[in-house]
């Protein structure tokens, strides 16, 4: 028998039937995020306080036995690093009923896109920020160009506006050597690139294989490998200013997961509210975590062109 008419359906009552944002936005943030999936993680979430505490013994020794003596003893006082947890961003949007009702689907689409990506974004941001002090440097002292791995960067050569070049083949190798002599485990190193920087790999010959640009599945950002490392591309690598305050230039990132950590407290969460005096929905996501460099000898800034 056909529904009579006229009838209490969804389209009618399009306003009481709430909005399911939570799981698209932590879907979108997830896939949004590059550098934040490519350091340490330590979930702090359910956890009171709002420091974290991590020790850092210092490594031993070996010490040869001699004949009829007692064994060396290793004594050294463990540090600690405390990685403040006090990082708080969120994303509000209020949308009026008329809009909700008018509007098309792909609105909330748009917006649920927009919170996810801007708060990733922000995550991003703030890792990507503190490689400055890589290579026990700051303010990114520590760093070397990208022509050749070797020569530090320096903002005021050239007539102060900088000295930073594209990546070569020898300047990848250079990072590699830096991070090699400071025994940085291998496994879990990664590459992480400007789009300016994707395009000179695609320049470099022996980086045209199909062993560079492979046919795998698509990880966010990845677009192929170097050396046995995944290489990332990302536009939210920080802008870096020659002393002239006009010169442009961007970090190549070459590290290892355990040289930067962000601690999660409170993973994406997203919430509406109707708010009766506006007639409006209120949409909030939001996010609580700590960031810290974690081993600063486990990456290396490449400092080239923006």
């Amino acid at each position: 028998m056909p529904l009579g008419s006229p009838s209490t359906n969804n389209t009618t009552e399009a306003t009481f039937i709430p909005e399911l944002w939570s799981d698209e936005v932590i879907a979108v943030y997830k896939q949004a995020l590059v550098i934040a999936n490519r350091v340490k993680k330590i979930p702090f979430q359910g956890k009171k306080g709002d420091n974290l505490h991590i020790p850092k013994p210092v490594r031993g020794t070996a010490n040869a036995k001699l004949e009829e003596t007692q064994v060396t003893l290793n004594a050294s006082t463990a540090g600690e690093l405390v990685i403040p947890v006090d990082q708080h961003f969120e994303y509000s949007r209020l949308f009026e009923d008329i809009t909700l009702i008018q509007a098309l689907d792909s609105m909330r689409s748009f917006y649920t896109d927009d919170a996810g990506y801007a708060l990733a974004k922000q995550v991003d941001s703030a890792l990507s920020a503190l490689a400055a002090s890589w290579q026990s440097g700051t303010n990114w002292s520590g760093a070397v160009i990208g022509g050749d791995g070797v020569t530090a960067w320096d903002p005021t050569a050239n007539t102060n506006t900088g000295n930073g070049s594209s990546l070569t083949d020898a300047g990848i190798r250079s990072g590699i050597q830096a991070l090699d002599d400071a025994d940085v485990p291998f496994n879990e190193r990664s590459m992480i690139v400007p789009p300016s920087e994707k395009n000179t790999l695609l320049g470099i010959d022996r980086f045209n294989s199909s062993d560079f640009t492979n046919t795998r599945g698509v990880q966010t950002g990845q677009f192929g490998e170097v050396y046995g490392m995944p290489v990332f591309v990302t536009t939210n690598l920080p802008v870096i200013l020659a002393t002239d305050a006009t010169t442009e230039y961007r970090p190549v990132f070459i590290m290892q997961r355990e040289a930067l950590v962000h601690v999660e407290q409170m993973a994406i969460r997203t919430q509406t509210q109707y708010k009766q005096e506006w007639l409006s929905d209120l949409l909030t996501s939001d996010t609580i975590y700590g960031k810290s460099v974690y081993r600063p000898e486990n990456g290396i800034a490449l400092i080239v062109p923006n």
